[in-house]
């Protein structure tokens, strides 16, 4: 799983939202994009993780 695919698609998410500015959705998904678009690498070594971890547990 790639970081970049997910942060596309939380884009895509807050910009469904982009009317209504003020709203708790925008809110969380813009702000949960940036945060994720700041820690990229910290985010795609998480995604990693929890590949592995399920990987694992699914074995």
């Amino acid at each position: 799983m790639k970081a970049e695919h997910l942060l596309a698609q939380l884009r895509e998410q807050y910009k469904e939202w982009e009317d209504d500015k003020d709203s708790i959705e925008y809110q969380a998904l813009f702000h949960a994009f940036c945060f994720v678009s700041y820690k990229m690498g910290d985010f795609q070594k998480y995604l990693d993780e929890v590949t592995k971890k399920g990987k694992k547990d699914g074995e």
